[in-house]
């Protein structure tokens, strides 16, 4: 079972909405800390984001800047210090996307995980085979150990559909997503028996969108939101990318993805349809 303890990337993003709540309070922009700490604004937007840590000395300044009262000083303190602590993932930092390493910290501590794919399985859903042929397919280039650690964070992530209690996930694929062969006939017929078995959990609820269904709101490209349990823990949207993933989460933002997702799983096939869907196209590979 993975820890209840939250990762540093959560702690990482209380500590900035703790900052962003001072600077408000002290009626301050990001801008005009920048300009009075001579800092750049975007390293006020990373901190306040959850994107950078925080150093002892610049939270003091940060403090005084604020006039933080004493009693939230130290309780801020602490949970800076929190936050600076390593987590499993950090130890593959050389291999990883800072965005990427974010996400995987978020979706570690998620109580709801909303998946649309439009090309390839989400890392969720990966077999160690499939998984090892879309990172070499993409790391041209890269040396063969850099693409193992990338295999097996992948494969490691996977820890969070175990924990207790686990994330409740909904993942809506594009029909291209099961008809491209990655990785060879044999590979693919075993990743689809694995999405079997994972969307036989009671948290999993796995739907497709057919080809017939045409144009659609996700046409654009795939797209991860995350849930948190905590009433003060807002969602956010991941998307990934060929040279990294982008965070959104202004909340107009997240409304247009929830919207999307929403009209997805109306033109989507029911999870029943889903898998008979995928046993055909098993039986297609023997």
């Amino acid at each position: 079972m993975m820890s209840s303890k939250p990762s540093p990337t959560l702690l990482r993003r209380q500590l900035g909405a703790e900052l962003r709540r001072l600077r408000e309070g002290a009626r301050k922009t990001a801008a005009d800390v920048a300009s009075e700490l001579q800092w750049s604004e975007s390293k006020v937007s990373r901190i306040e984001t959850a994107n950078s840590s925080v150093r002892n000395p610049d939270l003091t300044k940060l403090f005084e800047l604020y006039k933080t009262p004493e009693v939230d000083r130290s309780r801020i303190t602490a949970l800076a210090a929190q936050s600076r602590q390593r987590a499993w993932w950090e130890a593959y930092g050389d291999a990883l996307l800072g965005a990427y390493e974010t996400m995987i910290g978020f979706e570690s501590e998620a109580s709801d995980v909303f998946i649309f794919d439009a090309v390839i399985l989400h890392g969720l859903l990966q077999t160690v085979e499939y998984a090892g042929a879309i990172i070499n397919s993409v790391s041209v280039g890269e040396r063969p150990d850099v693409v193992n650690q990338r295999v097996s964070v992948r494969m490691a992530r996977q820890a969070v559909l175990t924990r207790d209690p686990p994330p409740k996930i909904w993942a809506i694929l594009d029909e291209a997503v099961l008809k491209r062969p990655v990785g060879g006939g044999d590979v693919m017929k075993r990743q689809l028996m694995r999405l079997l078995e994972i969307a036989d959990r009671p948290t999993v609820t796995l739907q497709m969108v057919p080809f017939d269904r045409g144009a659609h709101r996700g046409i654009d490209g795939a797209f991860t939101i995350l849930e948190f349990a905590g009433e003060t823990e807002l969602p956010l949207v991941y998307c990934d990318g060929m040279t990294g993933g982008v965070f959104r989460n202004r909340p107009e933002e997240v409304r247009r993805y929830l919207v999307a997702f929403e009209s997805l799983r109306t033109v989507a096939l029911s999870h029943a349809e889903t898998l008979e869907y995928i046993q055909r196209a098993i039986r297609e590979y023997e």
